[in-house]
């Protein structure tokens, strides 16, 4: 049991590490774009081979294809929330405006993007087999530029020690996902299961779609579609 909450701790502490290196670095804009080529080539595949891969042998195909769409689109929903509040720019290399929502709205839209990833990585626990290391580095890797980007975002508008705070407080929310994801999933029926597993699936393909891979061209150019690809590669390698 706290074996999830370490590892979705370990997992989120990438965002402290990507906050602590956008406080105290000059890191150019363009390698943060590289990096979250990267990581979202990685979490297309632990997206595609971990979570869709398993609740389709689990679940087959009905409760997989319902659990996905939905999961689509309760991200969407939240995400279209939380834009309007001041969260569209969270992984946004750019200072934030000048509104108490903007900054609250990176923070929330951040912890939003966490949790399927948390959810499901306490999940893959139940399998016996060990924590799944193809979701491990990819929530890891991706989360690098999200703590850069969004730091980025809220420097200037709060302190430096609040910043660190705000990202500690999504690294503990993200372990305590993975918890409830171990915890909750383990009493549930494998249909059930394999519908949760699309669910967090489908967000997280969407949340790919609508934040990082619009800031990942943006920032790094036509490249980053060499690089996401690699990413993708090695979450294949890793999942053999």
């Amino acid at each position: 049991m706290w074996i999830a909450f370490m590892w979705g701790g370990i997992s989120a502490s990438a965002v402290v590490i990507g906050a602590l290196a956008a406080l105290f670095l000059k890191i150019p804009k363009r390698v943060i774009g590289w990096i979250m080529a990267f990581g979202t080539g990685t979490l297309i595949g632990a997206a595609t081979y971990e979570l869709l891969g398993d609740a389709l042998n689990d679940g087959g195909i009905i409760p997989t294809a319902i659990g996905f769409t939905a999961g689509a689109v309760v991200y969407t929903l939240f995400d279209l929330l939380v834009s309007a509040n001041g969260g569209a720019g969270r992984k946004r290399s750019a200072k934030s405006g000048d509104s108490n929502q903007s900054g609250l709205g990176i923070f929330a839209g951040t912890v939003m993007d966490a949790i399927p990833e948390s959810i499901m990585l306490g999940a893959s626990l139940l399998a016996g087999n060990g924590v799944s290391v193809v979701l491990v580095v990819s929530i890891f890797v991706s989360n690098i530029p999200e703590g850069l980007s969004s730091t980025v975002g809220l420097q200037g508008k709060y302190s430096r020690a609040k910043i660190i705070l705000m990202w500690l407080s999504v690294l503990l929310i993200s372990a305590l996902a993975a918890l409830g994801g171990y915890l909750f999933l383990e009493q549930l029926p494998e249909e059930m299961g394999a519908a949760i597993g699309a669910f967090a699936g489908g967000g997280i393909i969407a949340m790919i779609c609508s934040t990082m891979m619009p800031e990942a061209f943006e920032e790094g150019g036509p490249v980053v579609g060499l690089i996401a690809s690699m990413g993708l590669l090695v979450s294949l390698l890793l999942d053999l």
